[in-house]
């Protein structure tokens, strides 16, 4: 049986805006096992970015309670990567150094881990532009310099922010395999993989990508819906034109919605 990394229980999150209190959030529950994929999937403003950084420790939740690890989050954690919508990468720094800027950051030996920076970088298709500006990058080939950023120090939970979000639909497919590749979907058994939880607007990524969806309403941000991506792994480009995935693809879209595909109001 696969053991709960992230646990959350009727987390709320309700903040201070000009014009009053906002309720982001509204009892959200819901657990992650170790070494799962699960996206999160709702309308802009439902909470899905917010949940992240609750369960990073970087926003403390209003009601609730977030536990990672057996551990309860009321600060920052440490055991986690994190890859949002735009790269980051300091412009200033070639990409080596910006892969290794989290060992700096964690009072860590950077010179230590150039050895692993190098690793990553050859398995992310970045062999040959550690020396690189970002600026010397495409979009692409930046964002996957930021995943090994995320990936430098091993942790064991990955929080993905819509990273592939700004990027054309063949960078983004390649992205998508690329991820799916690091994450040890061919190699490695479920307890031995990280465990991610990915924020995405888009319903044929989160079914490509996942072992399950979860779909969340508008605000305030609840569970609508959890479905199981019952698809083979490794995931192949040709399984997006199955059946079973329509199918899926489908189920996602009337929870969103609450109306079947064709349907005009």
């Amino acid at each position: 049986m696969t053991r709960t990394l992230i646990d959350l229980d009727r987390v709320g999150m309700t903040y201070q805006a000009a014009s009053g209190p906002v309720e982001a959030l509204a009892g959200i529950s819901l657990d992650v096992g170790a070494g799962e994929f699960v996206s999160l999937v709702g309308p802009s403003g439902c909470g899905k970015s917010t949940l992240l950084r609750i369960i990073a420790g970087l926003r403390p939740a209003t009601q609730g309670t977030v536990t990672v690890a057996g551990r309860k989050v009321d600060r920052p954690i440490d055991d986690i990567g994190m890859v949002f919508q735009q790269p980051i990468l300091l412009k200033w720094r070639s990409i080596l150094d910006n892969v290794l800027l989290p060992a700096e950051l964690a009072g860590k030996d950077a010179g230590r881990l150039k050895s692993r920076a190098h690793t990553l970088l050859d398995m992310a298709g970045l062999a040959g532009f550690g020396d690189r500006l970002p600026r010397e990058l495409s979009g692409g080939m930046q964002q996957r310099a930021s995943l090994c950023r995320a990936l430098l120090l091993d942790p064991p939970l990955l929080l993905m922010d819509e990273p592939f979000g700004a990027l054309d639909a063949m960078t983004r497919d390649d992205m998508a395999l690329e991820l799916l590749r690091i994450w040890g979907e061919r190699d490695l058994g479920q307890e031995a993989r990280k465990t991610v939880l990915f924020v995405t607007h888009s319903i044929a990524e989160a079914v490509f990508l996942s072992d399950r969806v979860v779909v969340m309403s508008p605000r305030p941000g609840r569970v609508a819906a959890d479905l199981r991506i019952d698809l083979p792994r490794p995931r192949t480009v040709e399984m997006r034109a199955s059946e079973a995935f329509g199918r899926l693809s489908l189920d996602i879209f009337r929870s969103l919605t609450g109306r079947s595909a064709g349907t005009t109001t």
